[in-house]
């Protein structure tokens, strides 16, 4: 009799010890990915403050840029489609246009001594820059987030709660082929 106690017991604490391990797991998968939702929140935080310094910036430069017209329009159609997008990979694809966008009208500026020494226009483009670099420093933490995510989820053990759950690899934030391009100023 002493020996099947001993055997339940056993079997108990390990039994015991399984399930701690799985919540131990499943609460660390839980907060991999929150910890990718709360990085893609500081993103969109970022971009909605982008998104509403562009009307700013637009105004500021529209005396200016009257034959820069398409760029002013893409900016303010971008910007629009930032704030109507409800999917990451619809919000990448509008900040990408954006961030082109801003590159341009940045490096047309040169060719328009007035607007280069506006006080508002300085302010802004300061302000957009630093806003770029925020973003840009945002979306690396998001894709170490989505990076530590995803090789969670293909690692043993978590492996195994994993494909319990059907929980599924993350997307990284990727800059789009027009992003990596050389911005061509138009003379």
């Amino acid at each position: 009799m002493e020996l099947w106690g001993i055997i339940f017991l056993v079997a108990g604490l390990l039994l015991f010890l399984v399930l701690v391990a799985l919540l131990l797991i499943f609460n660390g998968l839980v907060r991999l990915k929150n910890n990718i939702k709360k990085s893609w929140a500081n993103i969109d935080v970022l971009l909605k403050q982008r998104s509403d310094e562009v009307p700013n910036l637009i105004a500021t430069v529209k005396g200016y840029m009257d034959h820069e017209r398409a760029t002013l329009e893409a900016l303010t159609k971008a910007r629009t489609e930032i704030l109507q997008a409800t999917t990451l990979s619809k919000k990448a694809v509008a900040d990408s246009v954006i961030t082109e966008a801003l590159k341009t009208i940045f490096a047309v500026a040169e060719n328009y001594p007035n607007l280069k020494a506006n006080e508002n226009f300085l302010k802004l483009q300061t302000r957009i820059t630093a806003l770029e670099n925020e973003l840009a420093d945002r979306r690396e933490f998001y894709n170490d987030s989505v990076t530590l995510y995803n090789t969670h989820i293909h690692s043993i053990p978590d492996l195994v709660v994993a494909r319990l759950l059907n929980y599924t690899d993350e997307q990284w934030f990727k800059a789009s082929e027009e992003d990596k391009a050389v911005v061509r100023v138009k003379t």
